[in-house]
């Protein structure tokens, strides 16, 4: 791969409220008969973070799942005796990233509340914390578009000398990018179109092109602007991995290297088992159609690792072959791993 490391532009995706563990996660631990999750802070202490009424009530919890960035926001912004420790939960989640190499840190609160007073509390009180955690920048990620202004508003506060990201603008919702103008913002525009999803790689290219147009034509900067053609789960459908990387490879082609072009790179995985490996066969092949940046859990996903992996080995070549549409259904990746043929790079 010619793309060095440092050239790939990280989007730190796990502080985002939808993010979940299961209950078999080893951070889910029991003291003195309550359940919490474990952890160690980023000074070296072992703390205990105990799950809420709230979460052990949830649908999520029943599914055996608990969605721990929510319980540390709402937690962290109770005022009771945990919420110190659910900021250090927090802190953790950022610092880990950084370390990683992150260089932006997502922020995302929609699952906290379908109440907006509630959810544009969260993203002032979040980005808050988050701002005074890091010196990376901001990328603030929502599905409405009065989320993503209180958090540019948020960021943009006392000491917010740092450039933030908006995230997403797309056609359905194309004012976003005016945002991005009042807040000197950069911003990643979608290939979503303008009631749907795209269908195939022609929509995505010319959907993103309208968008990315639309910002030249506003004074946006090219170097600002981070392209997604939209990455969906090949579980649901073998073409999508290479429809997105052949839009990749043409929306590279007509804009140039300035442009960046990133993704939800994880998206690709869901529903399929070993998702690291996936995920890391994905990274190496969408770096190669011309991605320099993704939306990416860099823990979970190492970046060094993507460019070290061996193409040789079993696992990268039944991983590449599903998500080129090679393998209908997955049905010989999720063979070969329940027979144990699939490992961890």
């Amino acid at each position: 791969m010619d793309q060095q490391n440092n050239e790939f532009l990280i989007i730190g995706e796990n502080v985002h409220t939808t993010r979940a563990i299961t209950n078999k996660s080893p951070r889910l631990v029991e003291q003195n008969g309550i359940q919490g999750l474990g952890f160690e802070s980023v000074g070296g202490e072992e703390l205990f973070l105990p799950l809420s009424e709230e979460i052990k009530n949830s649908q999520e919890y029943r599914q055996k799942r608990i969605k721990h960035m929510k319980l540390a926001v709402q937690t962290g912004m109770s005022n009771t005796d945990e919420s110190l420790v659910a900021v250090e939960y927090l802190r953790k989640s950022v610092v880990d990233q950084e370390k990683s190499g992150a260089h932006f840190i997502d922020i995302n609160i929609d699952e906290i509340s379908v109440n907006p007073n509630e959810q544009a509390k969260a993203m002032d009180w979040l980005v808050t914390q988050c701002k005074e955690m890091t010196a990376l920048p901001l990328s603030i990620d929502s599905s409405l578009l009065e989320l993503i202004r209180t958090g540019l508003e948020a960021a943009s506060r006392e000491g917010g000398d740092r450039r933030v990201m908006l995230n997403s603008a797309s056609l359905e919702r194309s004012e976003a990018l005016d945002l991005a103008v009042e807040f000197n913002a950069r911003v990643i525009v979608t290939a979503a179109g303008e009631s749907a999803m795209p269908s195939g790689v022609d929509e995505r290219v010319q959907n993103a092109s309208r968008m990315i147009n639309s910002a030249l034509e506003m004074g946006i900067e090219i170097g600002d602007l981070f392209v997604d053609p939209l990455v969906f789960p090949i579980s649901v459908d073998s073409s999508y991995g290479r429809d997105s990387l052949d839009a990749i490879v043409q929306i590279r082609k007509e804009f140039g290297e300035e442009i960046h072009v990133t993704g939800g790179m994880s998206n690709v995985s869901f529903g399929i088992p070993m998702r690291s490996v996936i995920n890391t066969v994905f990274l190496a092949l969408v770096i190669e159609a011309g991605a320099d940046s993704g939306i990416i859990d860099p823990i979970m996903n190492p970046i060094d690792q993507v460019f070290d992996v061996d193409r040789s080995s079993e696992s990268y070549v039944l991983a590449e072959n599903t998500l080129l549409g090679k393998d209908e259904f997955c049905t010989e990746y999720i063979s070969a791993w329940r027979e144990g043929r699939v490992v961890a790079f």
